[in-house]
């Protein structure tokens, strides 16, 4: 028995039986699962599950010493820790069958997990996806690494307007593993391109399926019962959305009951004020259901019946079991903080963590975002606007942050400031569509507007303004850079998007629709059509050569563009890192977008 560092570990009680995961090798454009074995506790008897790295597994931890995992592309699954895994599916072939795993779109802009496995309650059923990327064009790019010659990686990644990957859902018996049946999704859906958004087991013969199609304006949640060989359709409830949730279960007689109390009606009038953004729980016992609302403000998450402490604004919580207790989670805009809650008499348990030794710390450093220490009202300080602005997103709110713009505030005295605009999230469905159907527009023009109003203020040196960003945020600097507006001095763009149309298909045709659709604005929102406008500011490009989501492809773009306007610029390339530069690329991208600022600021 040789000691290992686990990475990841899952506990059986009823079996006595710890399943340990272990750091696999890193994969060209993810890092590879942990390989895992559950041995017996008490023992030192030990069931090595795959002694190769698993793409992805999940354990049914709660009551079962199940274990499903896909290796190769294919599905296995152990009924025990010393069971033999038993092989479930035989088509697995990379880059085109992926079953029980996700696809790069659906990993990245779908599930936001390498899940495609889902238990049923009593582990009974085990509901997998098969994922076919044989029609799906391919990205290409080097990885330069050690050797002689550079290897090519090749990832199948759906653009607007071009063939999507198509997808099954199954369903196998852990009795019988040859017993497997498909989960069909209804007429009106399968017969055009569509998406396959959540799964959620409602008993063991159960299923509810959430089905989207492509434009991702219309999706059915499907609810399935097993009639011993097939998956019928019991119910279907169709919505034009503007944004979907997994659903809650419990027991079928529950549901209905809730229906019968009309209980719907208090949910309604709760969310006309305070827009529902996930269910937290559902307690079985008093038909209670616990979930997460935003008031329609930019900043904060309003708490409507917990007592909260002071500098609690960003929060969050995790509940037991049965929900009679929950740990609160306060991020901000104090130190975090971590307390045991009950939720029957909403009264504080017990500490868990209060950072206090931290505070002690930094209690004489300063770590707000916008105002230098010391800050004289009288005096001119160069600004740098600090800007995301994607769809829905936030970033301005109370999530306590010790970052980049905290260094460049206390230390070089540079005002840090972010705004929200139009198209952000959390304050209203109104602001929120605004830039629907025409990404590139009007949360482009705000930050030029917010740079304007921070100039009023009359503390704000007007020849030194600045604007950065990363991702979507590298676009939006890149398109307010190539405005002509004359705010800005200097900018800097991480990752940015040139193109929507090199972008992948499910995010970018979720806020534009199809390119048929809605050519003009594809066109007209490029960052390439605006180089010659570079002339008048200074830019700095940065691009890692093996970023997966933003392609190298996209700064190629923009470089090339500026290049053939004869605009002088600085870029700066990170071989073999991906779209989060991490690593020591991480701490040196900070670096030079310091010197650089400063130069911009000298």
């Amino acid at each position: 028995f040789r000691p290992v560092t686990p990475l990841q570990v899952s506990l059986s009680l009823p079996n006595r039986s710890l399943l340990v995961g272990r750091r696999g090798p890193q994969i060209k454009h993810h890092l590879a699962p942990p390989s895992v074995s559950p041995p017996r506790l008490g023992t030192l008897n030990c069931s090595l599950v795959h002694n190769s790295s698993l793409q992805t597994r999940r354990h049914r931890e709660a009551m079962h010493s199940l274990l499903a995992f896909v290796w190769n592309n294919n599905v296995y699954i152990k009924t025990s820790p010393n069971s033999p895994s038993q092989q479930v599916t035989f088509n697995g072939k990379e880059n085109k069958i992926l079953n029980g795993i996700p696809d790069w779109v659906y990993e990245e802009e779908m599930f936001s997990s390498n899940q495609g496995l889902w238990w049923s309650p009593g582990g009974k059923n085990l509901a997998y996806a098969e994922f076919n990327d044989t029609g799906v064009r391919t990205i290409e790019y080097s990885w330069y690494g050690e050797n002689q010659y550079p290897s090519t990686v090749s990832i199948p990644y759906p653009k607007p307007g071009t063939p999507n990957p198509t997808v099954k859902l199954f369903v196998v018996d852990t009795d019988n593993a040859t017993k497997i049946s498909e989960v069909v999704v209804q007429d009106s859906f399968g017969s055009v391109e569509h998406y396959l958004s959540t799964v959620t087991w409602v008993t063991d013969e159960r299923l509810a399926v959430q089905w989207l199609k492509r434009v991702q304006n219309h999706l059915i949640i499907q609810i399935y019962n097993f009639n011993g060989f097939t998956w019928n359709t019991y119910e279907v409830k169709q919505k034009c959305i503007n944004q979907y949730f997994f659903p809650t279960f419990e027991s079928i007689t529950l549901g209905w009951q809730a229906r019968r109390k009309k209980r719907l009606q208090v949910r309604i009038l709760i969310l006309m004020f305070y827009p529902l953004s996930f269910i937290k729980k559902f307690n079985k016992t008093c038909y209670v259901a616990i979930f997460m609302c935003f008031r329609w403000t930019q900043q904060e998450t309003k708490c409507l019946t917990c007592n909260l402490r002071e500098n609690c604004q960003y929060n969050s919580a995790y509940f037991s079991h049965n929900a009679s207790y929950y740990r609160m989670s306060c991020s901000g805009p104090g130190t975090p903080f971590y307390s045991l809650m009950d939720n029957i008499n909403n009264r504080e348990q017990k500490v868990l963590e209060d950072n206090k030794e931290f505070v002690s710390m930094i209690s004489d450093l300063w770590y707000q975002m916008i105002l230098p220490p010391g800050f004289d009202e009288s005096k001119k300080y160069p600004l740098l606007i600090d800007v995301y602005a994607g769809p829905c997103s936030q970033k301005v709110n109370y999530v306590y942050r010790v970052n980049w713009s905290t260094y460049l505030a206390s230390t070089e005295k540079i005002i840090v400031a972010s705004f929200d605009g139009r198209g952000s999230g959390y304050q209203g469905d109104k602001l929120m569509y605004e830039i629907y159907k025409s990404l590139g527009t009007k949360e482009v023009e705000d930050q030029i507007t917010a740079a304007r109003e921070f100039i009023k203020m009359g503390f704000i040196d007007k020849d030194r303004v600045a604007i950065w960003g990363w991702s979507y945020g590298g676009y939006v600097t890149s398109m307010v850079l190539g405005s002509g507006s004359g705010v800005f001095k200097c900018g800097m763009a991480v990752a940015p998007v040139s193109k929507w149309r090199y972008y992948d298909s499910i995010y970018t045709e979720r806020y534009m629709i199809l390119p048929s659709q809605n050519s003009e604005a594809y066109d007209n929102t490029t960052v390439t059509a605006r180089a010659r406008n570079f002339h008048s500011v200074q830019y700095l490009l940065v691009h890692g050569t093996a970023d997966d989501n933003v392609h190298f492809q996209q700064a190629a773009e923009i470089s090339e563009a500026l290049v053939e306007e004869q605009v002088d610029f600085e870029a700066m390339w990170y071989t073999d890192k991906d779209h989060g530069l991490a690593g020591t690329a991480n701490q040196h991208v900070y670096t030079h977008m310091t010197h650089f600022l400063l130069r911009c600021f000298a």
